[in-house]
């Protein structure tokens, strides 16, 4: 079984995570709308992530909508004490599967009781202010109101921690100005790099930086400079691209999704391959 440790941890907040988690979003049906094809493997997956030693998943009640959270709360509760999950609020799913924005004061806290509900928990330990910016990209614009209430809801002990989720820095020190910020959930890997001033920013400020698609998401990584360099370590395309984020800096945490236990665990194993300093220089030119 692969070493999670071998990685490292982070300080989520105060909630120490290996840096190696799991994405919940694909356990979904098809367009994360819907049920899981395979219940019973959405909850096999859950549960050997656990067991592999992830403490630190990242959800949303809209994926699904409800789907995910229900399924964690399932396979998952009552929850292992160095668990922490991770929620995203900032849109709601419409019926004809569309993702809406839902940013007024009233749609996010509708959003944090729903969480809380499915997940059947009392406290959430972190939640992840989405902005609504151009498709997956970012856009400036003020997030103070949606901030503010997501703040007031902590003050009541509803959330433990806040993050924001596909942010320039502008918003993020916005954010920062209103109440502390813990996490950034943005759009970064190999081949799309627009934060990497970002990243080593918030390293220097304790701050952790999670990127979403790590493997290039819905149009996976394809690079040939990759695939030799994966074939040379006995690795696969995947688990380098992984690596490489790891050694990128200490702040970012990882939470590849799949809903299939052979991929997970070949995610996994990347937080045990180490790539020489030539090899990361290589791995480097692939941006753009």
């Amino acid at each position: 079984m692969t070493d999670l440790s071998a990685a490292g941890s982070f300080l989520l907040g105060d909630r120490r995570v290996n840096r190696m988690g799991y994405g919940a979003m694909q356990l979904a049906g098809p367009g994360v709308f819907g049920p899981p094809r395979d219940h019973e493997a959405a909850l096999a997956v859950l549960r050997e992530a656990i067991a592999a030693g992830v403490n630190h998943i990242d959800t949303s009640d809209y994926y699904g909508p409800h789907v995910t959270n229900q399924l964690i709360r399932e396979a998952l509760h009552p929850y292992p004490d160095d668990l922490t999950i991770v929620t995203k609020l900032g849109a709601v799913r419409g019926t004809d599967a569309s993702w809406q924005p839902a940013q007024s004061p009233e749609q996010l806290t509708a959003g944090v009781h729903d969480n809380l509900r499915n997940l059947g928990i009392d406290v959430i330990h972190v939640v992840n202010m989405r902005v609504i910016g151009d498709g997956h990209g970012t856009s400036e614009g003020s997030i103070a109101v949606q901030f503010t209430a997501l703040a007031e809801l902590q003050q009541q002990g509803l959330i433990r921690h806040l993050g924001i989720s596909n942010a320039t820095a502008t918003q993020i020190e916005e954010a920062r100005g209103i109440a502390p910020v813990v996490c950034v959930q943005n759009m970064y890997n190999l081949a799309h790099r627009d934060d990497d001033a970002l990243i080593d920013d918030l390293a220097a400020k304790g701050i952790a930086y999670v990127p979403f698609f790590p493997l290039g998401g819905f149009s996976p990584l394809q690079s040939d400079s990759l695939s030799d360099v994966a074939a040379r370590l006995d690795a696969t395309p995947m688990q380098v691209a992984l690596a490489w984020l790891l050694q990128r800096s200490p702040n970012i945490l990882l939470i590849p999704g799949t809903s299939s236990p052979d991929h997970l665990r070949e995610n996994l194993a990347a937080a045990e391959l180490q790539l020489p300093d030539e090899v990361v220089a290589e791995l480097d030119k692939i941006d753009g």
